[in-house]
């Protein structure tokens, strides 16, 4: 058997429909997003997860809690499912009008890959065997779905609000 990871990522923001590179604060979710979790939460209410993990982060804490209003499950937050640190970027407009450099200050691509490792490997070894719902951000999900299929980033299509993304780790492999 297989431990079922399903990864989604969270509602629509306030901040996402401004163009707000978000990171670590905290966001809103949006009536839309609202709605979309709401919506989620019905398309997953059939699936039997054993475990809910989070983003400690409000923006996925107020989803989940839409999500788990199905299950009933204690909700597991971690740090491990927190969007990247963009450093001093944090909450600057980031809507294609202008190139934006990465700034020394924010999350590696190196840093954030160890990060996914480890997620990962947490998964297998606290949820054997398990189905899973992991509640979590676009880009760090991305950076989690580029290590489970041994791609790049760039490799892999960005996520919209409250998309899933089904992925089955063999419990023999370790990230």
């Amino acid at each position: 058997m297989a431990t079922k990871l399903y990864l989604i990522r969270h509602g629509e923001t306030v901040e996402n429909v401004a163009h707000i590179l978000q990171g670590q604060i905290d966001g809103n979710l949006s009536e839309r997003g609202i709605q979309q979790a709401k919506d989620a939460r019905e398309a997953l209410r059939d699936i039997a997860f054993d475990a809910i993990v989070c983003s400690d982060l409000k923006r996925c804490r107020d989803t989940a809690a839409i999500l788990n209003e199905a299950h009933g499950l204690d909700i597991n937050y971690t740090k491990l499912l927190r969007e990247r640190d963009w450093g001093s970027i944090t909450g600057m407009v980031a809507d294609g009008t202008r190139k934006i450099e990465i700034p020394e200050d924010a999350e590696s691509m190196s840093a954030l890959t160890v990060r996914a490792k480890i997620f990962l490997n947490f998964i297998l070894d606290t949820y054997p065997d398990k189905t899973v719902l992991a509640v979590s951000h676009g880009f760090f999900c991305r950076v989690v779905q580029a290590v489970y299929y041994g791609q790049t980033i760039k490799d892999v299509v960005p996520m919209t609000n409250t998309e899933v993304r089904i992925l089955e780790l063999d419990g023999t492999k370790r990230y």
